[in-house]
């Protein structure tokens, strides 16, 4: 293994005559930072023998917010425009398309920014392609779509956020065989930590990690993995520098420490706060609501004093032998910064002392105390349901109903046939995201008022969450083996009353990379 001072030099200064894109940052001169520095005179100054490059795969884990979607569009750029082959063909992947362009998009900017390669290079936007005439090179987006991927002559690979793939067939595709016909291929792979273990991005973290520690050895794989070990304490500030080498460049510490305070008070946040600030593997799905938390807003709901109070309601019909819930929000008024909920459930009667004995679950006590209802026959009278809610009408102002769009169709359309306003809601990461966070903001301040009702609580304390890679969260039904309709209903008339009453959240803002600092100021 040999190192070649000029080439790794070459590319250093290619890059340093790059401009940052984003924020207070952009039109500032990319003058590496020295773990960068370092990766990229690694990757690009070691050769063999005959002079080319020893690495043709280089695994770089991160934490968010460290500069990695500049880093890796300023090599896409470099393998398309300044490596001396012809005709290269370059590709950005992803799990989908608009993750895939993140770097594109950033590499596209560099170009706008720098007049000698704008001159060079013809941007074919609509296909998400910049051209390198030249060499005839070019670098191109592409999605998950992997069966479509065969035949590709790969001289270069961005694969960004590794961690977030489906499935192995596009990184398989990609790596394997695509780049036979060329002298250097380089696979960029950068990542942030998962939560699956068993991923082709958690099957590359582990190689990197055996190289690291000696216990294995491949001389084309350059792994370098940024993070804290299981045994770190994560309160601990050098450690956080530990696994964020930009931090105080690109990273303020305050926002960090900011993100740490949230983490703190809550699981799912510190899931978070692990893996995308600290970049650790962290379970994809954890126990969400702290119950001594929840249990301390346990403030009394006087229906009675509710009366004629607008509020908004959330509907989860689940199936017709399951439990249904409905719940209602009422959100502040001016005396009151609370928000006070009334939930209602209904079980079928005929099976309800077979699941008390299947289940472990008291509904018999429930529906004896009044907390639970029944409705006649072994599966739920939705008719039954429907009038109830109407009923409830007359007591209450009921402006809006929020229900799983994939579900309670023709119940939906009977009750805006009786005058509600129904509004479907979806059960994705960008519908229940934002009201999901609130929730948990809002029982932390104890402006969540429930009344220790038994079968909400119950649900809250089954509530597992999941994670997508951006940071957003909702409710995992899968993992979460107790039944939680209860909450879901919670956080769909949660939504309704907050958007509906003086936003505090906007819907659009939590879909992209600056979730975190959003979130966490």
């Amino acid at each position: 293994m040999l190192f070649d001072h000029e080439k790794a030099e070459r590319v250093v200064t290619f890059i340093n005559n790059l401009k940052h894109t984003k924020g207070v940052w952009r039109g500032v001169p990319f003058d590496l930072l020295p773990w960068q520095d370092k990766i990229v005179r690694d990757i690009f100054g070691t050769v063999k023998e005959d002079g080319y490059r020893q690495y043709n795969t280089a695994y770089v884990e991160i934490p968010k917010k460290n500069g990695k979607s500049e880093l890796a569009a300023a090599i896409a750029l470099y393998l398309t425009c300044g490596d001396g082959e012809w005709g290269a063909e370059v590709y950005g992947c992803a799990a989908d398309r608009q993750q895939a362009s993140i770097v594109f998009d950033v590499a596209v900017d560099m170009v706008d920014q720098c007049p000698a390669l704008k001159k060079r290079i013809k941007p074919v936007l609509s296909q998400k392609r910049l051209v390198y005439m030249p060499t005839a090179s070019f670098y191109q987006v592409l999605s998950a779509e992997a069966y479509t991927k065969h035949g590709l002559n790969v001289h270069g690979v961005v694969f960004d956020e590794l961690h977030a793939q489906p499935n192995r067939q596009l990184y398989d595709v990609m790596t394997k065989g695509s780049g036979d016909a060329r002298k250097q291929p380089l696979f960029f792979l950068i990542t942030t930590a998962g939560t699956d273990r068993h991923s082709i991005c958690y099957e590359v973290h582990q190689k990197a990690e055996d190289i690291l520690r000696g216990k294995r050895v491949d001389p084309t794989f350059y792994p370098v993995i940024y993070g804290i070990d299981d045994d770190d304490d994560w309160a601990d500030e050098k450690v956080w520098r530990k696994a964020n080498p930009s931090l105080d460049h690109t990273i303020d510490i305050e926002k960090v420490r900011a993100a740490f305070q949230n983490a703190k008070q809550n699981p799912a946040e510190e899931n978070l706060f692990r893996q995308l600030r600290l970049n650790q593997w962290v379970k994809q799905s954890v126990r969400w609501m702290p119950m001594h938390v929840w249990d301390e807003c346990s403030f009394k709901v006087d229906p009675e004093k509710l009366k004629g109070r607008k509020c908004y309601g959330g509907l989860d019909l689940s199936s017709s032998i399951d439990i249904t819930a409905f719940v209602l929000v009422f959100p502040p008024v001016p005396d009151d910064d609370k928000y006070y909920v009334l939930p209602y459930f209904w079980i079928p009667e005929e099976n309800m002392k077979l699941r008390v004995r299947r289940d472990h679950v008291p509904y018999d006590i429930w529906q004896s105390q009044g907390y639970l209802q029944t409705t006649e026959g072994n599966v739920i009278h939705y008719g039954f349901i429907e009038k109830f809610i109407e009923e409830l009408w007359q007591d209450y102002d009921i402006r809006e109903i929020a229900f799983d769009r994939w579900g309670a169709v023709q119940m939906t359309q009977n009750l805006e046939g009786a005058g509600f306003t129904v509004v479907p809601f979806g059960q994705g990461f960008k519908d229940m995201s934002p009201p999901t966070k609130e929730l948990m903001k809002l029982t932390l301040e104890k402006r969540i008022a429930h009344g220790g009702h038994p079968v909400l609580s119950w649900m809250m304390d089954n509530i597992h969450i999941r994670t997508d890679p951006a940071g957003n969260i909702k409710p995992d039904k899968e993992k979460s083996t107790e039944k939680i309709d209860g909450a879901v209903a919670l956080i769909m008339a949660l939504d309704r009353a907050i958007r509906n009453e003086g936003s505090r959240f906007d819907l659009n803002e939590f879909t992209s990379e600056e979730t975190l600092d959003k979130l966490w100021g």
